[in-house]
């Protein structure tokens, strides 16, 4: 049995502390850290009420303020492109700058620190803010999944889903720092999370693919964490709209969020002090009068011969770009990015993205204003929106884990679990169309549960389909359908509806649009005609999911992982051998 221990004075101390800061696990913590602030996106439905009474706008305007936020949150293709050509510090440090300067100029609209903005500026200020989302998905996100590629289901939906509890942490946060004061979340969601950014960048990098034995144990254990987080903030936030919390108690309950996400890093220090103790372990049984006088030579099958690298360097180079752009590798194998933009696979996941997660967006932008047309007071408004956060966490978690047990155990294809979670996402639709007393709390949990489980499948679907080497870009391809469908339902549909029906009102009682301040829909009516119509769209968007299911069902019966398993094992083995040089040339030397 290997005692746990380091020993050896301060030095040792010294070494394993820059050992576990170097480390795979402690890169995966500070992950979940910068993933945990960078989903600002989602209390839109907090401080969107401020906005509309400030800058005195409709709900179609609104709404088209909720489209470019969404256009900023999903057209992530410019952050991808960089990682392609830069390190994911950079593109971290770059999306910070943006987090700031968007959501920054927003609050001091807002506030009145500047000058009414017009329209488009306002909408070029949140597209800005919730853009940088992207580039702390790309560097972290992207840079996870190369770091653990066989576990890329249960990896995605973690870091995910502390995306999706970062509205609910955020707000926690903001109370304890500012109180209920809706202009100061503005502000904190532009500070807080470029300072995390900025003081984990360099913790973020691409490491050498290793097998772990027990990866996915430890994994389990970052979940059960994020489960309890999940269920904490569900607990005080339903306590917190039923009692009034003094400033203290907000205090108390942001500080007992911070101690849940902060966790993680008590796993990852014990799981490097049991490599440390393993490497000691390996290094004393080592018989001292075995030298090695050459390093290891690196296996010929595996190493290019000087005459093939002649050979290679003499042969007229193409660009990867447009080089047999309609004659694509297998599927699992690395795609060009024209040769997976131009796929009917993808075309397939466009269209699932933009039934799917273009209706959910809708819905999720336009929670406090249907809140408010059903008669719901305030603070049941937030609860809604708090319970969006929280669920979009649960299947975004959910989604990643189901379905990666599933296809491990029986071969069940993950476009098949994108069916279902689309069918489930036209019954949130449908009972938000045909209210009943208390049913848009429901329907918030079916909404913000689908929405967060289709972000999930979307990116781990891409990343099997057409491999890893540009999974920078294509996973933000993937996405682009999002903002269309965002705008197409939430603006031309949605908005546009509720404001015919809020004049239909204003004209039964006899008033005019410019004899109101605000224009406000009451009842049922308000929504009914757009969610049927976005109900039945995330239909044939669940049909459109069944084709690739069809299309892709002998790929997911194979063994999709197998050459990230050699490659794994094979690493491991050149680890092996390097350590057993390096303590044998010492060996040697001492002697």
């Amino acid at each position: 049995m290997v005692e746990v221990g380091i020993g050896g004075g301060g030095s040792d101390i010294i070494r394993f502390a820059v050992q576990v800061v170097k480390g795979r696990w402690f890169m995966l913590f500070t992950s979940f850290l910068i993933m945990a602030s960078a989903g600002a996106t989602y209390v839109f439905g907090i401080y969107s009420k401020v906005i509309k009474e400030a800058l005195d706008y409709d709900q179609t305007t609104l709404n088209l303020l909720g489209f470019f936020k969404d256009l900023g949150t999903t057209v992530g293709v410019l952050s991808g492109l960089l990682a392609e050509v830069t390190p994911p510090w950079f593109v971290l440090l770059v999306g910070s700058a943006l987090n700031f300067a968007g959501y920054f100029m927003l609050w001091l609209s807002v506030t009145g620190h500047i000058s009414k903005p017009k329209v488009w500026q306002m909408c070029l200020y949140i597209c800005i803010g919730a853009n940088s989302q992207n580039f702390a998905n790309t560097s972290v996100l992207v840079t996870c999944v190369k770091n653990f590629p066989e576990s890329r289901g249960i990896l995605v939906g973690l870091l995910k889903g502390f995306t999706g509890l970062s509205g609910a942490v955020m707000t926690q946060l903001y109370l304890a720092i500012y109180g209920n004061d809706s202009k100061s979340l503005i502000l904190l969601i532009g500070w807080l999370p470029a300072v995390i950014a900025i003081f984990f960048v360099y913790t973020i990098r691409l490491m050498k693919v290793v097998r772990h034995p027990n990866e996915r144990g430890v994994l389990y254990k970052y979940l059960i964490i994020s489960i309890a987080l999940a269920l904490f903030i569900m607990v005080i936030t339903i306590v917190q709209k039923q009692k009034a919390f003094s400033h203290a108690g907000y205090v108390a309950t942001a500080t007992m969020v911070c101690i849940v996400l902060f966790l993680p890093l008590g796993v990852t220090i014990k799981e490097e002090l049991l490599l440390w103790n393993q490497k000691k372990e390996a290094l004393k049984s080592t018989p001292n009068a075995v030298t090695v006088d050459n390093p290891p030579v690196v296996d010929a099958i595996h190493s290019p011969s000087p005459t093939k690298q002649v050979v290679e360097d003499q042969e007229p180079k193409v660009s990867h770009c447009f080089s047999n752009i309609f004659n694509p590798p297998e599927r699992g194998e690395d795609y060009t990015i024209l040769q997976a933009v131009l796929s009917i696979d993808m075309l397939v996941l466009f269209i699932a993205t933009f039934c799917g997660m273009g209706t959910c967006l809708t819905a999720i932008d336009n929670l406090g204003q249907i809140g408010e047309s059903l008669g719901y007071p305030t603070l049941s408004i937030s609860t809604f929106i708090s319970l969006v956060s929280i669920w979009n966490y649960c299947g975004r978690v959910c989604a990643g884990v189901i379905s990666e047990l599933l296809l491990s155990k029986w071969g069940f294809p993950r476009p098949l679990v994108m069916t279902f979670i689309l069918i489930f996402a036209c019954i949130g639709h449908t009972i938000i169309a045909f209210p009943v007393p208390g049913s848009i709390y429901v329907a918030s949990v079916i909404i913000g549960f689908t929405y967060g489980a289709q972000l999930t499948l979307i990116y781990i679907i891409i990343s099997e389909l057409f491999g890893l080497k540009y999974y920078s870009t294509l996973f933000n391809v993937g996405v682009l359908a999002s903002p269309l469908g965002s705008y197409v339902f939430n603006v031309r549909v949605a908005g546009k509806l509720y404001d015919r029906e809020a004049l239909k009102q204003l004209k039964l009682r006899g008033l005019t649009r410019d004899s109101v301040g605000d224009l406000t829909c009451i009842g049922k009516q308000c929504y009914r005609v757009s969610f049927i119509i976005m109900a039945t769209v995330a239909l044939l968007g669940a049909l459109s999911t069944l084709f690739l299911v069809i299309r892709t069902r002998k790929f997911y019966q194979g063994d999709i992982y197998k050459k990230f398993r050699e490659a794994g094992a094979m690493a491991n083995t050149e680890e092996t051998e390097m350590s057993l040089f390096v303590h044998d040339t010492k060996s040697k030397l001492d002697r």
